[in-house]
């Protein structure tokens, strides 16, 4: 009981801390010692976005990122990091915007606005922008206004020179009409005795956050953006009095903070007017017959694709298209990334399966395959490959495929395809349906293939997704699962591969300086093992002819990487890797085709059987998956 005191009793104390009333004196020299105080609204969330760190990515130093994103420099911001993946240069453009607008460019004037298909994030990162305000310290405010306006709106034009040298700030708008009848009334036009307070900003209370749902296009009422005249006030005072104003629109209260559109283009191009003057002018109309009201904050909006192309066709909207920077929230490509998202997702729900090894993966597969746009260069899963920054080996060799020109030929790429919910929906329900609390690649492949034949889709597009899953991602699974299988079966499987490794390079580097290599054991030395070498090279096609290439690629390339600093082992380079773990995999082929498929198993195989199954075990898979992994691995693998 104490504990749960001393914690309220300390938080009490600490906002008590924060809380400021005093005059309009008393804050200018606050003011005076930390000028920043007084910072636009744009300014304050760009600070809180890189208050939270920034991470600058050297592209050179990480050879998977420079395949996806090439010499350019990339930023994660440690706000977004753990809540968005896979759309990397769409933050930093959100966070340009914020910059620019923040010294004071022409992007301070114009609206946020975020297109992309449903469920790709817009409402999240709108919702994490909002969150992110909430966090923000108290701001200085003249008490009692409406609008939670900056103190410094009291001083007269003809002296702001002056209080900006002074202060060393820039003092930008006026006073709303609320506080310039108080002054003049209760003041006497002494604003030097007014007071001021500080405010936080609050979602659910309306501070400093504005919400603007889509309206009924027949029952569109402005006062939802600019507020209202009270009616029962209009007896005791005439019309443009300020004491009959109810200025409580989203404009109003999202002044030095955040005025949110939700789906912005599902409202009539009129009642968006508003947005004009609060862009290019800083300034929304006051309800009633009052003058305009200085407006200070950030716009954003949002919707899906279809709107913002049917808005953007007719030319009379040009003058709030003018005063829109779109950028575009597309779904993630990238598969690493995409896997992310469902561990975040199943991370913050109430669901305890036990997730075999490669089971998001495949789901991940499958979603990203859908929003691909079939490519003349190369089929689907290689570009999901290249799209994930994987090196794709042929012949022998890496094939130089530039993303650059695959993302240049569907430059609407990530527009379409399933969403993260609709898997994300089948994953819940493979899970739900688990009679062992436990899901495995199978068992969601199958939940995907009922989802997809139950969707009111065209045939087409229905058959284009099913071979997905019972082709492309299947075979692709098995060529996983062979690999998991002959890890788990070979013992001290890494160290085996670091030995073929070790000894092939060996070899390989005598050949090509045509030295011989010296025995470990013996001492002798002896001509490079030409036979071992091709052991090894025919497992990637690599013909008698190109050998020597091959060798001499690899010797040069692992130089390189030392030169570098870089440091060498079995996976430096992916032709050599792929090739060592076909050896492996061909090594051990047939006698785990027959222990898996065997009922009836012998001593022997009984313990080649056990250790396999504990290795699986030791590699993330439990008794049930395992057991429902090597059955199918028996009858789809090694068929006769």
């Amino acid at each position: 009981m104490t504990q749960f005191s001393d914690l309220i009793k300390k938080d009490r104390e600490e906002r008590r801390k924060q809380r400021f009333n005093g005059s309009f004196l008393d804050y200018l020299e606050i003011l005076k010692e930390d000028p920043e105080l007084c910072m636009l609204a744009h300014q304050r969330m760009y600070d809180l976005i890189v208050g939270r760190g920034v991470e600058v990515i050297n592209t050179e130093e990480n050879p998977r990122l420079r395949r996806i994103y090439g010499n350019e420099v990339i930023k994660k911001y440690n706000f977004f990091k753990e809540d968005f993946f896979g759309i990397d240069k769409t933050i930093m453009d959100i966070v340009r915007y914020f910059h620019t607008a923040a010294m004071e460019g022409e992007e301070s004037r114009q609206v946020l606005y975020l297109v992309g298909p449903v469920g790709a994030g817009k409402s999240s990162i709108m919702e994490a922008l909002k969150k992110l305000l909430e966090s923000s310290p108290p701001i200085y405010s003249l008490k009692g206004c409406p609008i939670r306006e900056e103190p410094l709106h009291l001083v007269p034009k003809h002296l702001r020179g002056e209080f900006e040298k002074m202060l060393n700030v820039k003092i930008e708008g006026d006073l709303c009409p609320v506080c310039r009848y108080r002054l003049l009334k209760e003041y006497n036009g002494e604003y030097e005795k007014f007071p001021v307070e500080t405010v936080n900003f609050s979602i659910r209370s309306r501070k400093g956050v504005g919400v603007v749902p889509p309206v009924d296009p027949n029952n569109q009422d402005t006062s939802v953006l600019i507020g209202s005249v009270d009616i029962s006030k209009l007896d005791l005072y005439p019309e443009d009095d300020p004491r009959v104003m109810s200025l409580n629109g989203a404009f109003n209260v999202g002044n030095r903070g955040i005025v949110e559109f939700i789906e912005v283009f599902k409202n009539e191009v009129e009642y968006l007017h508003t947005m004009i003057t609060a862009t290019q002018e800083k300034s929304i109309p006051s309800p009633g017959k009052g003058s305009m009201i200085y407006f200070d904050g950030i716009i954003l909006a949002h919707s899906n694709e279809g709107e913002w192309n049917k808005f953007k066709a007719d030319h009379t909207n040009e003058a709030i298209l003018d005063r829109i920077v779109k950028i575009e929230v597309p779904y993630c490509t990238e598969l690493n990334e995409e896997v992310k998202i469902y561990h975040k997702i199943l991370k913050r729900s109430k669901f305890t399966p036990h997730i075999a090894p490669f089971t998001l993966q495949v789901a991940s597969m499958f979603a990203i395959l859908t929003r691909l746009a079939p490519s003349n260069k190369v089929d689907s899963i290689t570009k999901l490959k290249i799209y994930n920054g994987e090196e794709i080996v042929e012949k022998g060799s890496v094939k130089k495929i530039d993303i650059l020109e695959l993302k240049e030929e569907a430059q609407n790429e990530g527009m379409t395809g399933f969403s993260t919910r609709f898997i994300m929906k089948a994953l819940d329900t493979a899970m739900a349906e688990s009679d062992h609390n436990c899901i495995n690649p199978i068992a969601v492949l199958e939940t995907l293939v009922k989802a997809v034949k139950e969707l009111a889709i065209g045939d087409e597009d229905k058959k284009k997704y099913l071979n997905f899953l019972q082709d492309a991602i299947k075979k692709e699974y098995h060529n996983v699962l062979e690999k998991e299988v002959t890890k788990a079966f070979i013992y001290g499987y890494r160290e085996q591969a670091e030995d073929l490794f070790n000894n092939y390079l060996d070899h390989a580097e005598a050949y090509v300086n045509k030295t011989k290599i010296k025995d470990r054991s013996t001492g002798e030395e002896l001509e490079p093992d030409e036979k071992f070498m091709r052991s090894i090279e025919e497992q990637i096609g690599i013909p008698t002819s190109s050998a020597k290439g091959f060798r001499q690629d690899v010797t040069t390339y692992m130089f390189y990487v030392m030169r570098k600093g870089g440091k060498i082992d079995y996976s430096s380079y992916e032709p050599l890797k792929e090739a060592i773990e076909k050896k492996l995999t061909a090594s051990v082929k047939e006698l785990s085709r027959i222990i898996t498929r065997s009922k009836v198993r012998d001593n022997d195989q009984r313990e080649k059987y056990n250790a396999m199954v504990e290795e699986m075990k030791r590699n993330g898979y439990c008794d049930h998956c395992c057991n429902v992994i090597l059955k199918y691995a028996a009858n789809n693998l090694w068929k006769d």
